[in-house]
C-alpha cells in the first residue's frame, strides 16, 4: 500500500517545515503498517493556476497527479495562516478539482476507494476550520474521510513559538497523529477488500 503526503508549507526546501515535522509522525506510523510513504513539498514545484490535470509546458502537477493515482492514502498537510489553509494548499486542491471528471476502467471517480486525512500546524487557532475546509474539498473530489483522520498542533490564539521550537502540546498531537494513521490504514485496507462501485 502507498501513501502520499503533500506538504503545503509556504517554506521552500531546504528550510525546516513545522508542518512536515508533524506529518512525519503520521508517516512513521503508516510505515509500521508497511505502507510506503512519499512526500511532496508543493511549494518547491511549478504548479500553474487552474483546475486541469495538465497545465501545459513547465507545469509540474502531472507528476503529482500520477503519485495521487498510485496512492491509496493521501495526507494534505497545511499550516494555518489567518485562520485558513495556506495558499499552497488551496492551489493543490484547485488542481485536484480536475479529478472530479476522471474515472477508472469501471467508471468510478478516480478518487474512489482512496482515503484522505489532514495535518495542520500553526501558532494561532483555526485548526478545526482548516481541517473542515480541506476534508470537505477532498470528500467532494471523491476521497473517503475516515473518522478522526486528522491531527494538529497549535498553542491557541495569538502569536507564539512554532512546533519545532516548543514541546507543549506535542504529546497530544503525536498520539492523535498515530491514531489518524491507524484509521487511514484500516479504512484503506477495508476499501481494498470491499471497494465502492461506480455511483448510480
Amino acid at each position: 500500500m502507498k501513501a502520499l503526503v503533500i506538504n503545503c508549507t509556504l517554506k521552500a526546501s531546504p528550510e525546516p517545515s513545522n508542518t512536515e515535522a508533524l506529518s512525519g509522525v503520521v508517516a512513521e506510523r503508516l510505515s509500521k503498517h508497511e505502507v510506503e510513504v512519499d512526500l511532496v513539498r508543493a511549494v518547491d514545484l511549478h504548479l500553474v493556476p487552474g483546475v486541469v490535470t495538465d497545465g501545459g509546458d513547465g507545469d509540474e502537477w502531472p507528476r503529482v497527479h500520477a503519485k495521487l493515482l498510485e496512492s491509496e492514502i493521501l495526507i494534505i498537510a497545511s499550516p494555518t495562516w489567518l485562520g485558513r489553509p495556506s495558499s499552497v494548499a488551496q492551489r493543490v486542491l484547485e488542481r485536484m478539482n480536475a479529478m472530479m471528471s476522471e474515472t477508472d476502467d469501471e467508471n468510478r471517480p478516480v478518487a474512489y476507494n482512496r482515503v484522505a486525512g489532514v495535518v495542520v500546524t500553526g501558532n494561532e487557532d483555526g485548526a478545526h476550520h482548516v481541517i473542515s475546509e480541506i476534508s470537505g474539498a477532498l470528500a467532494d473530489i471523491g476521497y473517503t474521510i475516515p473518522g478522526q483522520a486528522w491531527t494538529y498542533w497549535h498553542l491557541g490564539p495569538g502569536p507564539g513559538p512554532d512546533y519545532l521550537d516548543e514541546q507543549r502540546g506535542r504529546e497530544w498531537a503525536h498520539d492523535t497523529g498515530r491514531a489518524m494513521a491507524d484509521n487511514l490504514f484500516g479504512v484503506a485496507r477495508a476499501l481494498t477488500t470491499h471497494p465502492l462501485s461506480a455511483p448510480g
